[in-house]
Parts: C-alpha cells; structure tokens; sequence
C-alpha cells in the first residue's frame, strides 16, 4: 500500500486534476501533501507508475479508472475519496491480487490466505435487500455489452430495503462499478450508506413513489434515446441548470419536477455545465433492473 499503490495512486490523481485545470497549490490541499510532492508527481515518469502497479498486478487501465474515480471523489469530498480508496484496496485484498507480489518478498506465506478470507466473498454471505443487490451486480458483471452504456462516472445501484429516509438506509455498491477492460467490475459488496448522490435520488423519487425501490445510474445520448423510444419507457426530463451553494445540485435541480410527477421508469438529467448526462433507471427490484440495463445494452449495441 504505502511503498507501490498510494504513491502511484497520487500520482494519477494529481495528474486527472491537473488536466482538469487544477493549480498545484489546490491539488495539494486536495491530497493532503506538500506542493513540492505535487510537483514530483505531476513530473513522474508515467511509464513508471504503470510498471509499479503492473508489479502488484494491477494494469495500466485500472490504475487509470482507479485514479479517475479517486480524482472525481476528492473534489467532492475528502471522505468520499477515503470510501472508496478503501474499497479498491480491501477488493484486491479479497481478491488475492496482491498475494504474489507479497509471497515475492516473504516466501514464508506461501500458504497465506488471511486477507481472501478477510475481505473476499466468503468473509460474509450477504442477506435480505444485500442479496438482491448482491445478484443484480453479478448479471452486470457477465454481460459483454453492458460497459457500451456505463457513463464515465461508473455505475451504481441503490436499493432501498425498508422506509428509507436517508442515503444511510440505502443499500448501494462502495466506490461504485467501474469498467476493467470489457467488463463491469464491482469494487466492493453491497453496503448501507455506500451511496450519496444515487441514494438521494432515490429517496426523492420515493417521496411520491412508494413502488419504485431500486435506481441505477447510465450513461446517456442519442442511441440510448433510440433504445429508451423502442423499448417504450416514459420518461421524466429534468437538468439544464443547476442551483449553486447546496450539497447536490443535481438532486436539488430534479427536486420539484419529481414532486410534481407520477408516471415515468426512468429519469433523464440533460447535463449542463461541468455535469454529464445521464439516465436514472427506476424500478421495484434490483434484479429485474439489472437484467432491464442489460437488454438496453444489447439494443444499443445492435443500433
């Protein structure tokens, strides 16, 4: 963690924020380090993060996706960026990525396998609305042409199990689904309180629809506006400007159409400036709105 993922990690951070026209002196307020380490970071050989990341067997594409996900969460807020540094560690953990680059240097622990048994599948069986979750993820995960429509935000899915009046009783993906080369890819199991902005879309959509208890997040543009047109789906339009000085604009942007609306499956945020589209699909049950995505994949891959 400390010698070969989080120095590479920062690096690729400090690099997205930099691109994205961030001062030296806000990225490193943003990280928490010196202007200087920024520095050294922004003038890091690229080509050397990758191979140390390849060495703990991470590839280049998902050191990129990592480092896109943390910089997306580190403007948000510092929190949000620890979540879900935690969840792509405590993946790999699970995982047993890591195990030959530790067994390398201890060949004592070839027969280790505490951190699969810690953080993987088998450390828990998930229950109730976590299982429903849990199974909706796995559909995404097989499906060859659901990335086609993941937006480059990545992907979550929130389930709200019982009443639910805060983003805390939401049943939502940590650090969210992301794409690794053809596939989906969760970065962790379901979890309470893993959700703030999909959470509170939910919770708002709730408030006047009891019967919708799921939502997903898509990517969203003309093709997908063809398939949502076949497949029949009424829609809620909503975005184009968003209000300043609240926690979520986009969530306070869509607040009074949803009050004022009853009959829609799935929400359109038009996007505007700095946000990107996005389709909001609705439904009662996280399965059943995963295998929904899926057929829309297929239609947009055929259109």
């Amino acid at each position: 963690m400390t010698e070969a993922f989080l120095p590479s990690m920062r690096a690729l951070v400090a690099r997205r924020l930099s691109e994205e026209g961030d001062s030296q002196g806000k990225i490193s307020r943003l990280l928490g380090i010196t202007q200087a380490s920024v520095s050294n970071y922004l003038s890091a050989d690229l080509h050397e993060v990758y191979s140390k990341l390849s060495s703990i067997g991470i590839t280049p594409e998902e050191g990129e996706r990592y480092g896109s996900l943390l910089a997306e969460d580190v403007k948000k807020n510092p929190v949000y960026a620890v979540s879900t540094l935690y969840s792509i560690w405590s993946n790999l953990l699970g995982k047993g990525i890591l195990c030959g680059f530790h067994r390398e240097g201890y060949p004592f622990l070839a027969e280790c396998d505490v951190c699969v048994k810690m953080f993987g599948p088998s450390r828990s069986l998930p229950i109730g609305g976590r299982d429903q979750v849990s199974r909706a993820v796995a559909l995404l995960e097989s499906s060859r042409s659901f990335v086609l429509i993941m937006p480059e935000v990545s992907v979550n899915i929130a389930y709200a199990e019982g009443e639910a009046s805060s983003p805390e009783e939401v049943i939502a993906i940590p650090g969210r689904i992301v794409k690794v080369g053809s596939y989906a890819r969760s970065l962790s199991r379901p979890e309470y309180g893993a959700s703030s902005h999909l959470a509170r879309v939910l919770i708002q959509v709730r408030a006047r629809r009891k019967d919708v208890r799921t939502a997903m997040n898509l990517r969203f543009d003309s093709r997908v506006a063809a398939v949502i047109r076949r497949l029949r789906l009424k829609i809620l339009r909503t975005g184009g400007e968003y209000p300043s000085d609240v926690e979520d604009p986009i969530v306070e942007g869509m607040k009074r159409r949803v009050a004022t609306s009853k009959e829609y499956d799935a929400i359109i945020d038009i996007g505007g400036l700095g946000v990107e589209p996005s389709l909001y699909l609705l439904g009662s049950d996280p399965v059943k709105l995963a295998e929904l995505a899926i057929k829309m994949s297929r239609e947009y891959s055929a259109s």
